[in-house]
């Protein structure tokens, strides 16, 4: 279990996080909404280690993570967001960046698990071709694709997808849904939701708005008891069907 204690964050003297309290189940997925700004991303980061917990807790398993070396934390969360970086590297190298002793047998299996086998093998030199610096030969999509392969490679027990699809094209983002289904099976999810049509079925959605809880439950509970969620859903609502008209 995940548990987040009394959480702030401050940036320049700016109010991120106002005292987040939250518990994320074993095998749960859980997703965090809220307004642009909310604190949503902070949350995400402070989880997976990218920054560091200093007024507040974080538990994994019951431990304090500022116990828990580096490695440990990053070995038992893979973080995935809509601006994973890609080294000048090959595509193979990249991929096994998520776990450096894996056999070329092992970065292709995942790749074709993520997606992105075909069209890196359509790539002038394949597994071989150089990425440019952070990625800059390959499309928005491809990266991403490449950033979640490298993510199931690690096969970590927590996953974190911080706004993974929100820059993503319709005909790319079916296939990285896919991917994304793939890598999170059998373990615990966090979502940074960006559209809402993603988090109906969640265990667990915790509303924040302005660094604080708003709501937390399931949707039917939210949709009763948290008028934000209620107004954001119903907005998502009105956007869907205005496309399908």
């Amino acid at each position: 279990m995940i548990s987040v204690k009394d959480l702030h964050k401050s940036f320049g003297g700016v109010t991120v996080l106002d005292g987040i309290s939250t518990d994320i189940e074993k095998g749960d997925v859980v997703c965090i909404i809220g307004p642009s700004g909310s604190g949503k991303s902070t949350i995400a980061r402070l989880i997976a280690s990218l920054w560091d917990v200093k007024d507040g807790e974080i538990d994994l398993g019951g431990v304090d993570i500022r116990t828990l070396p580096l490695a440990e934390c990053t070995k038992r969360i893979a973080y995935v967001s809509q601006d994973n970086y890609l080294f000048d590297r090959t595509v193979r190298e990249n991929i096994r960046m998520g776990r450096l002793d894996a056999s070329d047998e092992e970065v292709e299996r995942v790749a074709k698990a993520a997606g992105c086998d075909e069209f890196i093998r359509a790539l002038d030199h394949g597994y071989d071709t150089i990425c440019g610096g952070g990625g800059g030969h390959l499309s928005g999509g491809e990266k991403q694709r490449i950033s979640i392969a490298r993510a199931m490679l690690k096969d970590a027990p927590i996953v974190i997808l911080d706004e993974a699809t929100a820059s993503i094209d319709p005909e790319n983002e079916a296939v990285i849904q896919r991917a994304i289904s793939n890598l999170t099976r059998g373990k615990t999810l966090i979502v940074i939701a960006h559209r809402l049509g993603t988090v109906a079925d969640a265990d667990n959605i915790v509303v924040i708005n302005e660094g604080r809880i708003a709501g937390q439950g399931r949707q039917e509970e939210l949709l009763k008891q948290c008028p934000l969620y209620a107004q954001m859903w119903n907005t998502y609502l009105g956007t869907r069907d205005g496309k399908e008209e």
